[in-house]
């Protein structure tokens, strides 16, 4: 069942274009994730959908409520977390939440209760008398999480949601929804992290100057650029050259690349049969120890269809993995 319907949305800002055209539906109990470079319109998107912008042009239906015209009705099924937090620095974490669910009209027993329960889950109890500030970026954003959550929403909309914490911080917002998804709630997630969008996303939106350029599962996005098949062959030594000049007589269609003293790999526009190949090497005195099919990562998917390049969509790439 379809929760969010979203049609030709756009938004600008003065002459800048920050949202073009967008087109695309959130299935319910999916995790739905915006990936794209910064600037790329993610922020700008979910603004307009949570009611925080208001579109310049399109249409956003939550919930069968028009998230336009009717905001307060849509905002009260969903849950927002923001790049930046909203939660008071003053209040220690167990009254933060407390206030959040009184903004929601929930009773002072049940909002207790509630908050209790949230910490308890985001591991935060210990630090539940400690005033906001005094907390660690992750703890900020668990606890930001929390907040969002504690009206149990029937959506949440996450912007970019392990940006700049620890990775074990990351880890276990990344856990946290996965098990959101296994409770029924949707996700709907900006990240400019790879990885993450891999590991955690029901389907991708490709995002790119404020256009969608591609959408669909990670199997489906993979299939989309799969133009030629490859095997990775494991030897008991490398391919001499004259062998490898006879190998491409003997196999015209197979492309074939030297990868170390004892790595090879096959590439084809179709299937390649590796039985010929065993036999033709195992002739010419080459064991293959192991033949394993290679297949694209989401990076080079991602870089293949936007021709922009994974260190530009994620610059921290090279100082530790999310």
């Amino acid at each position: 069942m379809t929760i969010v319907e979203v049609n030709d949305l756009s938004k600008k800002y003065g002459e800048l274009m920050a949202v073009n055209g967008l087109s695309f539906s959130i299935e319910e109990g999916e995790i739905f994730g915006f990936l794209g470079p910064n600037g790329a319109g993610k922020t700008s998107t979910i603004n307009m959908l949570t009611g925080l912008s208001r579109p310049t042009s399109g249409q956003i239906m939550i919930a069968g409520f028009d998230a336009v015209k009717e905001v307060k009705r849509a905002q009260r099924i969903m849950g927002v977390v923001a790049d930046e937090s909203n939660l008071y620095g003053e209040m220690n974490g167990f009254d933060n939440l407390c206030f959040c669910a009184a903004l929601y009209g929930m009773r002072k027993a049940e909002r207790e209760q509630r908050a209790g329960q949230l910490l308890a889950e985001f591991q935060l109890t210990g630090a539940q008398d400690r005033p906001f500030r005094a907390y660690s970026k992750g703890m900020r954003r668990k606890l930001t999480i929390a907040a969002a959550l504690i009206h149990q929403p029937k959506i949440l909309f996450l912007d970019e949601p392990t940006t700049g914490i620890d990775v074990a911080s990351a880890r276990q917002i990344r856990k946290m929804i996965k098990d959101l998804k296994k409770q029924g709630t949707t996700v709907f997630i900006t990240t400019h992290y790879i990885e993450e969008a891999e590991r955690i996303c029901d389907r991708i939106a490709f995002l790119v100057d404020g256009k969608i350029v591609r959408i669909g599962t990670v199997a489906e996005l993979m299939a989309d650029t799969e133009s030629e098949h490859q095997l990775e062959l494991t030897l008991d030594r490398s391919i001499p050259q004259l062998v490898e000049t006879e190998f491409k007589q003997h196999f015209p269609s197979l492309r074939l690349e030297n990868r170390g003293e004892n790595a090879s790999l096959l590439a084809a526009p179709h299937r390649i049969a590796l039985s010929p190949i065993l036999r033709y090497l195992e002739e010419k005195g080459i064991a293959v120890y192991e033949a394993r099919e290679v297949r694209p990562s989401l990076e080079e998917v991602f870089v293949k269809i936007t021709g922009i390049e994974a260190t530009k969509l994620n610059p921290e790439k090279e100082g530790g993995k999310q």
